[in-house]
């Protein structure tokens, strides 16, 4: 499976960059943030997120997606 590269010129990345990228909304975004499943840090009020960081996510769930389908058609 090819690597996603976020086609995004931060190193850092706010939520509602993340929001838009993804085209999902601010609640889906913080919620993966507030969980810890996106490694985020956090400055005062404001979630940012490493580019690399997003990368690695993404692709890791697309990779668990992918390996749940498989399952799926196996059963």
């Amino acid at each position: 499976m090819e690597r996603i590269h976020v086609e995004i010129e931060k190193d850092w990345l706010s939520v509602a960059d993340i929001c838009e990228y993804m085209d999902v909304s601010t609640f889906v975004v913080t919620s993966q943030l507030r969980s810890g499943n996106l490694p985020a840090v956090k400055f005062g009020r404001e979630w940012r997120v490493a580019r690399q960081d997003f990368e690695d996510w993404i692709n890791a769930q697309r990779a668990e997606a992918s390996t749940r389908a498989h399952h799926e058609l196996d059963v």
